[in-house]
Order: C-alpha cells, then sequence, then structure tokens
C-alpha cells in the first residue's frame, strides 16, 4: 500500500511507479511494504523488521545496484502527533542507501516498540554500518542483534541513559550541578582504559609481545580529540582501535529545543573549517519543508560564498597535511593564504570563520558595494599560489616518497565503507553531487571534476589542489554573471520583511513580530538535502511536526565513515604511514562527533 505523510501537499517521493520500489515489491509483496511520501526526494519504504536483511541485501546485490550503506540512525517517535498513515511505533530505525551506478537513494524504515527495541545487524552486508548501529544504541538504547562488539561510541561508557529519547534532557540546566570527586575521578580514568581483549586482540603471540600505544586524544596528528590505540610489533601496526566522541556536544539534540532559524548558527560549529557551507544543506532541507524557491541571485551568493570556504577548508587542510609529514613551511603559506580569504568574507558577512549568514529564504543581507573588487582581489591571487604549493610541496621528493602507494583503497571499498568526497574521486570515480544532482544552481557553471587515479595518500592531497583551482573557476563566474535582484525570497515563512514594509502595512508587521518571537511553523512532513561540502557529502534529514522547530534533526557528516575505515587500511603498515593517512583524510572532530 502507499500512503502519504501528514499534511504533505507536495510530496513526491513515494509513487509505486518507481522501478526500485516495485522490485522490491515483486520480492516482498504489498503487504510487507509501506510506502511514505515525503520531501526527501528518495522513495522511502516501511519494511517489517523480519524481512529487513533481505531486503538490504537485495538492494545490495541488484543490477545497478545501491552500494554504499549512506545513513543509518533513528527517531524517538513517541511525542510525534502527526502519524497519520504510519505503522505504529515508538522508534523508527532508518537505513539511506545511496547507489552511484543509478544515482540515487532509497530509504527504508522499521518500526520498533518500546518494550522490544532489537534489530539484526547488518554489519556482515554493509561493514560501515558497524559505527552507525553503535550510535544508535548509544543515543537510542537499540540494540543490534549479532554486533561484533555492540559499545557506546560518543558518550563516556559510563553515561546513564540515551540522550536522543524525547525523556532525556537537553539542557544543561536540567541536570543535578556537575561535580568530580576523587573517587569519580578514578571511575573515569579506569572506564577509559583500553582492554585488547574486548576487543578480540592478542598481548602477544609466538614471536613478540605487542605494545599497545594511545595515539591521542590530545596529539597535533591526532587532528583534534581524537583517539587510536595501536597495537604494535616494533613499527607495525598490527590493529588499532579509533575511538571518538571526546568533541560531542549535542548538535542533533540541539535541534529540537532551538526554532528553524535560531539552529542555523549551531550549523556554522560542525565543520568549522567549513563556515556557510554547514548552512547550506540545512537551510535547503528547511526550504523544501516550507516550500521556498529563492531568487537566482541568492543561490548565486550562496555558491560563491560555498566555494570560498571550500578553498580556505582546502587550503588549512594542505598546510597541516604537509606539516604532519615533516614540513613547517607549508602550515604558514597557507595560512597567509585563508587570511585572505577571511578579508573577503568578514567584508561581505561581518564574520570571519564563523559567518552563520545563510538564512532560510535568503542570506542575511544583500553583497555590499565593492564586493567584486574584493573577491577578484582573491581570485586573482591564488592561481600562482597553487602552483607554489605543487612546485615546492606536492612535487617534493620526500612528500612523494611518505605518501605514494600509502592507505590506498578502490572506488568499490570507499563505497563499503561510505567514503565521499575528495577522498571517494581520489580513486577515480567520478560523483561530485554538484554536477550529478545539482543543487542551488550549480548546473549553470562550467566547472570540471578532478580525479584521481590510485586512491592514495598522495592523490588525496594533489586533488584537493585541483579543487581549489575549480573552486576559483565558479567563483570567477559568480563575479562575472552575479543576478540582479532580491537578497530573499518573498515569502512569510523566510526572513523578517523588508522594514520599510513593515511600517507601511499592519500584516507585515504581524508577520515581523511572529517570525522574530516565534520563528516559523512548518507543516508535519519530512526532508532532505545532501551537499557536496569540503570534506564530503554532508546532509541534514529534518523532521517537522508541524511547529516552530524541528522534531528530530539528523546531520550525516562524511568525516564520521572516513574514520571508520582507519583499521581496515592500516593493518600491516607502519605508524608514519598512519600519520600520512590521518592528515590525507581531512577530518575535523567535530564533524564526526556533532
Amino acid at each position: 500500500m502507499s500512503v502519504a505523510s501528514p499534511s504533505s501537499d507536495n510530496a513526491s517521493s513515494g509513487a509505486r511507479t518507481d522501478p526500485v520500489v516495485e522490485a522490491l515489491a515483486q520480492r516482498f509483496g504489498d503487504r510487507a511494504l509501506i510506502e511514505q511520501a515525503t520531501l526527501t526526494g528518495m522513495p522511502v519504504v516501511w519494511v517489517a523488521r523480519e524481512h529487513l536483511v533481505e531486503a538490504l541485501g537485495f538492494l545490495r546485490d541488484m543490477p545497478e545496484p545501491f552500494e554504499m550503506l549512506y545513513d543509518l540512525s533513528a527517531t524517538d517517535e513517541r511525542l510525534r502527533s502527526h502519524r497519520q498513515g504510519l505503522p505504529e511505533a515508538d522508534f523508527t530505525v532508518f537505513y539511506q542507501l545511496l547507489s552511484v551506478s543509478r544515482n540515487r537513494d532509497i530509504m527504508l524504515k522499521v518500526a520498533l516498540a518500546e518494550s522490544d527495541l532489537e534489530l539484526p545487524s547488518i554489519v556482515s552486508l554493509y561493514p560501515n554500518a558497524n559505527w552507525y548501529e553503535r550510535e544508535v544504541w548509544d543515543m537510542f538504547g537499540v540494540a543490534f542483534r549479532g554486533h561484533p562488539h555492540l559499545t557506546r561510541i560518543l558518550m563516556p561508557p559510563t553515561w546513564n541513559g540515551h540522550p536522543l529519547r524525547k525523556e532525556h534532557s537537553a539542557r544543561a540546566t536540567e541536570f543535578d550541578p556537575y561535580t568530580l570527586t576523587v573517587a569519580g575521578q578514578d571511575r573515569e580514568q579506569e572506564a577509559l582504559k583500553f582492554d585488547p581483549e574486548a576487543w578480540g586482540m592478542q598481548r602477544e603471540n609466538d614471536q613478540s609481545e605487542f605494545m599497545f600505544l594511545n595515539l591521542g586524544p590530545n596529539h597535533p596528528s591526532a587532528h583534534g580529540a581524537f583517539r587510536i590505540v595501536l597495537q604494535l610489533d616494533g613499527e607495525e601496526i598490527i590493529d588499532c582501535v579509533p575511538d571518538i566522541g571526546y568533541h560531542h556536544r549535542g548538535a542533533e539534540k540541539m535541534g529540537e529545543r532551538q526554532s528553524w532559524h535560531s539552529y542555523i548558527p549551531y550549523t556554522d560549529r560542525v565543520d568549522y573549517t567549513g563556515g556557510v557551507m554547514n548552512n547550506l544543506p540545512y537551510v535547503l532541507a528547511v526550504e523544501k519543508l516550507a516550500g521556498i524557491e529563492v531568487p537566482d541571485r541568492v543561490k548565486t551568493i550562496r555558491v560563491m560564498m560555498a566555494e570560498l570556504f571550500r578553498i580556505s577548508s582546502h587550503l588549512l587542510f594542505l598546510g597541516t597535511y604537509l606539516q604532519d609529514l615533516g614540513a613547517m613551511s607549508p602550515v604558514f603559506y597557507a595560512f597567509t593564504d585563508r587570511q585572505k580569504a577571511y578579508e573577503v568574507v568578514e567584508a561581505i558577512t561581518g564574520f570571519r570563520m564563523h559567518p552563520a549568514w545563510f538564512r532560510i529564504g535568503g542570506v542575511a543581507q544583500d553583497l555590499p558595494q565593492g564586493w567584486e573588487r574584493l573577491m577578484q582581489g582573491f581570485v586573482d591571487w591564488m592561481p600562482k599560489r597553487l602552483k607554489e604549493y605543487e612546485r615546492a610541496m606536492m612535487e617534493n621528493a620526500i612528500v612523494r616518497e611518505r605518501t605514494r602507494h600509502v592507505a590506498a583503497f578502490t572506488t568499490r571499498e570507499a563505497l563499503t565503507w561510505g567514503v565521499t568526497g575528495p577522498n571517494l574521486r581520489a580513486t577515480g570515480c567520478d560523483y561530485d553531487l554538484r554536477k550529478q544532482r545539482p543543487y542551488s544552481g550549480y548546473d549553470n557553471f562550467d566547472f570540471e571534476v578532478p580525479l584521481g587515479a590510485n586512491g592514495d595518500a598522495f592523490d588525496r592531497g594533489q586533488l584537493r589542489i585541483e579543487e581549489m583551482r575549480q573552486s576559483l573557476r565558479i567563483i570567477q563566474q559568480c563575479i562575472d554573471h552575479m543576478p540582479p535582484g532580491d537578497y530573499k525570497a518573498d515569502h512569510p515563512l523566510t526572513t523578517p520583511p523588508p522594514r520599510e514594509r513593515m511600517l507601511q502595512h499592519i500584516e507585515t508587521l504581524i508577520t515581523h513580530f511572529l517570525q522574530v518571537s516565534w520563528g516559523p511553523v512548518l507543516k508535519p512532513n519530512e526532508s532532505q538535502q545532501m551537499v557536496e561540502a569540503t570534506k564530503g557529502i554532508n546532509s541534514y534529514y529534518l523532521t517537522s511536526d508541524g511547529n516552530t522547530m524541528s522534531y528530530r534533526t539528523r546531520i550525516r557528516t562524511p568525516s564520521f565513515p572516513h574514520l571508520q575505515q582507519i583499521p581496515v587500511l592500516m593493518r600491516g603498515g607502519f605508524v608514519p604511514d598512519l600519520i600520512a593517512h590521518l592528515g590525507s583524510i581531512d577530518f575535523v572532530m567535530a564533524d564526526v562527533d556533532r
């Protein structure tokens, strides 16, 4: 059967004419499937728990398969008011699959009762489900039968409760005052001790006794509060266990108590090197819920600023990457160029790293006078700098020796582990959402998608230099062809109306008052937007329950699965190779932990 989401007048993704859904229906029968019409842009199909593994295996192995488990998370449905036509559920676990060959997605949902929160693990089908299932257990308390090591992943081992359940407190003031006694500190330290046997590791073999080394969580090569425990035989890495969660701040939980507008600054802090790039998927997802179509000028401004932050982020990557390899000068060169980018950002937005400048329906303000001169100066400055980076760094014999054929993986392996963005394209896979699924007017720009060939640490560095060149090419087109018009949509659910209209019309004044005090009220529905962010594909999956804030905000970040792949690549390698690989991934821990 097919059902519509509550108040989904313009929902459009659940038609039975979809060939993938039709194939599922033929395999499992109509009674085993319920379609849900949403604004996510993909088929959303509810399946019975007993058919879940078979359905996922069917999609993975079909012609033009769904090669990637893109996301896996859950929703606490118990306080949701608008669920007409949907299966009875206290909790929902959803699985989003991505097919590069089909260039499309599908989402499967499973309904669970509070008294029976258990599902079969799918790690045998999609290895990257390991961390996602641990996260669902950690945040919601859903157990996965057959999981190899179902333990907390973001919260401390001693944490009580599951934070994304609705009964779990959302504010610090709702908890008892925090105290840490000497005994409590000893207990926390003991809980953090690494137990090799719990992870199936041996302490010795017939030839030698292994050493266990903590790299991080406070180590410059860890790129943030990230701990990785190494099992070593001399310099050789026998195995390793990444340990995350030290930077977890509850970004998804915060979405449940912020209005649709006031949540925008929180998105800046997810990938704190990406600036407005973080705002983009969120505001686009909200605009889908609100039915807002923004003017062409808004689209072009957003593209221009997003690409400027892509360059800034890649410069930070390049400088720190080469610093990890032992070169001191590059980080100073890179930060000099980032300063020039931030001068432009500050002149346009008034802020630097975290502008929080994009708005639902537009941007905060129009471009200031003289913006073309500033932006053109940066675009003219960078090409010669990129040539210098290549000549002095990527063509350096030591850099090549340290990075060529190090931590290499194929396209198939990348898709298996959920790798996206430059790290996927370094394997030769031509998949960039700006080309494959254009958003915000990217289809109007002429640019190329740089590709690597070997999927190694060297290609991951070189490719980002090429990406910066293409970003400059896009920005130049924005300068040359900036459309006229308004900087925000003329829509009651967008940013407050112009002050001159507010002072002339009582209806506009009322709208202004409600927007500022409450924020917009969005009809019940679900939407999602994926963007090609600085580090890979980033997306926001939003659930509205007809309120002034999100019922569920799911943030899928690229860095989370990228770190999960580390042990597979590093077994049998050496510690210097691990340092090179960590630098080549380009991750920040806020993007991992959220």
